[in-house]
């Protein structure tokens, strides 16, 4: 599984230029960081790869997605998956029915019930299955959220500052653990931060600005 960019530039609707050609590509069980100052743009990069970009902004170039353009296509055919700094978990839903939720069509009935339970239990999360949001610590909150997200069986994962909003003891605890889970997955994985403390260790890392070079 392969993520590329190719000469990506994204305008304002005013006209500004917010980067321009930027491109990387990042091989399966690769995490890319991008590292940059607030307001440079590295959540509207992460948009327009997973297709949530606002009217407000235009862009050119193309993202590819084992072989497939994927720039145009309706976000839930992307398959591409995003680890927020908020975990936006389903407050009317109880831990196993968030799970459940992010499940591919074909998984039913009692099989979708029987697969949150195993991801839980891998995990060891599985006393809080019934439990919902509000119920749960941060930490516990932040697996169960990057755990939805790796159900969807994506094929690339975006993490935009996942870890900010963690206190530090348990930040450090959680970015490991999410570093693990994406590389047991073997997906390309590109994280946008503004703190190194967040990179993986022997990783490749983008600094600002990054366009005219390939990485």
């Amino acid at each position: 599984m392969t993520l590329s960019l190719e000469n990506l530039t994204i305008h304002k609707n005013g006209g500004e230029v917010l980067f321009s050609d930027c491109s990387f590509q990042i091989e399966s069980g690769e995490v890319l960081t991008l590292m940059g100052p607030s307001g440079c743009g590295k959540s509207t990069l992460l948009d327009v790869i997973a297709g949530h970009l606002s009217s407000e902004f235009t862009f050119s170039g193309s993202v590819t997605l084992n072989g497939q353009r994927i720039e145009r296509l309706e976000p839930h055919k992307r398959r591409v998956g995003i680890l927020f700094q908020d975990d936006l978990l389903f407050p009317h839903l109880n831990v196993w029915e968030n799970l459940a939720f992010a499940l591919p069509d074909d998984c039913k009935g009692i099989q979708r019930e029987q697969s949150a339970m195993d991801a839980l239990a891998s995990v060891q999360l599985t006393q809080v299955a019934s439990q919902y949001p509000e119920q749960l610590s941060g930490g516990q909150r932040a697996r169960v959220s990057l755990i939805r997200m790796l159900l969807a069986k994506p094929e690339a994962a975006l993490l935009d500052e996942p870890f900010s909003k963690l206190d530090k003891e348990l930040r450090f605890q959680f970015r490991d653990w999410v570093f693990e889970q994406l590389t047991a997955a073997n997906i390309p994985t590109l994280m946008v931060t503004h703190d190194e403390s967040d990179v993986p260790a022997d990783s490749r890392v983008l600094t600002w600005p990054w366009n005219n070079h390939y990485a």
